[in-house]
């Protein structure tokens, strides 16, 4: 028997909305969980998937890919691809496995909310095969980086990460709760596949997989674009949604959700990605600045996306613009100047070629972040390690859950946006992150910040070994300099030619 073409009977075989008759809608689809937008649920039948796939096809190809990947891997084994990379490099391996294999299995249940509680039967369909992509991805990143355990302890934070209090944990757990774990399904649609996924998760996929094939490390190389090819497709969800929200008068709700994720997105993927592209990959395998990929890839890509949504662009967009030259830059040297603090080895990034490529990439990094480095760097070849190291802890944001920036230099704009609700005064980097809070102030309230939890006495001792402790970061997982401080001696010789 001849076998129909799949369009000839997949819209009536994903059709799977039925009136019900011994239950209420709202008990089918709690309010809470589904999405309360009044908006009936004929409206959402007209959901129109952009990726349309059978079950039979999606196992078809996952199976291709992680037939691929670990066929890679098997065969790279022998490679002592951790023996010869640089160690700016497997910090970055570090850095990603921790922040984000163990969010890859938290996004399965984001995805099996939308698959079991969203009104439109398309979306439905793509959430099962997101779930599924969700819980691949989680396994995947937990078994690559577990043969190098034995090696390295801090590949353990692969697994270990979110069972800690380490403030970089904390900041990636405040945000992904907020936008997967604790929305109803609809939400989780545009704060999760589009305003997030849609964006930064194929920035990080994608910039990675350049460096990582450029640095050598294939076999990364291979687990990470067997991944994004994933996320491309399930990041699709939000589209159509937003579509139907909009034509049915709702989209201010729908503009607020993806003003609120991209923000809180944009700032935890500053600590994330920034670094790793413009200071831990090695100068000579560097694609792109971050800036340069986050023009092309979020800049141009975002905007026309909600273009052609019928959005408008998140109105603190030119201050977004304006962080690309400065927020990672602040975030990196916080990094590495409370290096203790982290499960990986943060790479200094700033020897004198570096600096020029900086300066290059960011015209003016000298005369800012340089001055910083400058006071490093003088204290390293002096020989004062200790005056390298904090002795207290920075003041965090009550939304982001990561340090104030600043941009240093002549201006030096330190400046913190304060907010008192219910007798409390709150801390917040900028407008936008204090905008956030006030759109569900009762959301956010009761978070105390890792600041906020060392003054009220839950750290102790009160200095920077009972931090440690609490972060759970024990010996032999605390970060230090990824390269051992090799690049100071660029600067020992610099001093002995200038006399």
């Amino acid at each position: 028997m001849a076998v129909l073409n799949r369009m000839d009977w997949y819209d009536i075989a994903r059709t799977t909305n039925w009136s019900p008759t011994y239950v209420k809608e709202d008990e089918l689809f709690p309010p809470e969980l589904s999405g309360d937008f009044g908006i009936p649920i004929e409206k959402w039948e007209a959901y129109d998937e952009p990726y349309k796939q059978t079950y039979p096809e999606y196992v078809k190809v996952q199976r291709e890919k992680d037939a691929g990947a670990y066929s890679v891997k098997a065969a790279l084994e022998r490679s002592e691809i951790f023996e010869k990379s640089d160690p700016g490099w497997l910090s970055v391996m570090k850095a990603h496995y921790g922040a984000i294999a163990r969010g890859e299995y938290a996004a399965a249940t984001a995805e099996a909310r939308m698959m079991r509680f969203s009104k439109a039967p398309g979306m439905r369909n793509m959430a099962t095969l997101g779930c599924m992509d969700e819980i691949r991805h989680g396994q995947i990143q937990l078994f690559f980086p577990h043969e190098h355990v034995s090696k390295d302890r801090q590949f353990d934070w692969a697994f270990k990460a979110y069972d800690t209090n380490e403030w970089g944990m904390i900041a990636s757990r405040h945000f992904f709760d907020d936008i997967m774990m604790t929305r109803d399904a609809i939400s989780v649609g545009i704060m999760l596949t589009f305003a997030f996924e849609t964006g930064f998760t194929n920035m990080q996929f994608l910039g990675l997989a350049a460096d990582a094939a450029e640095a050598g490390d294939h076999t990364f190389a291979s687990l990470i674009s067997s991944v994004q090819t994933d996320e491309s497709r399930h990041a699709q969800i939000g589209g159509p949604l937003l579509q139907i929200l909009i034509e049915n008068g709702k989209k201010a709700e729908a503009q607020q959700r993806v003003d609120v994720s991209f923000w809180r997105a944009w700032k935890l993927f500053s600590v994330l990605t920034g670094p790793m592209m413009d200071y831990y990959t090695p100068l000579e395998h560097r694609k792109q600045s971050f800036k340069e990929f986050m023009q092309e890839w979020i800049v141009t890509q975002f905007e026309r996306a909600i273009s052609d949504l019928g959005l408008d662009k998140p109105w603190y967009w030119d201050k977004f613009l304006a962080d690309l030259d400065t927020q990672h830059h602040g975030m990196h040297l916080g990094v590495w100047y409370w290096r203790p603090t982290v499960w990986w080895n943060p790479a200094a990034g700033v020897t004198p070629d570096e600096r020029d490529w900086l300066e290059q990439k960011y015209p003016g990094w000298n005369d800012t972040w340089g001055q910083c480095w400058d006071v490093i760097i003088d204290n390293l070849v002096d020989g004062n390690m200790a005056q390298t190291y904090p002795e207290t802890l920075p003041m965090i944001c009550n939304m982001s859950n990561l340090p104030i920036n600043y941009t240093p230099g002549n201006g030096w704009a330190v400046k913190d946006y304060p907010l008192e609700y219910k007798g409390r005064l709150y801390h917040f980097s900028s407008e936008v992150d204090r905008w956030c809070f006030e759109q569900e102030p009762e959301r956010y309230a009761g978070h105390m910040s890792l600041v906020d939890r060392f003054l009220a006495g839950q750290i102790q001792p009160m200095d920077l070994n009972g931090a440690l402790a609490y972060m759970n970061l024990a010996p032999g997982e605390i970060g230090d300099d990824a390269h051992g401080y090799k690049w100071v001696e660029l600067y020992k010789q610099l001093r002995k030619k200038a006399g």
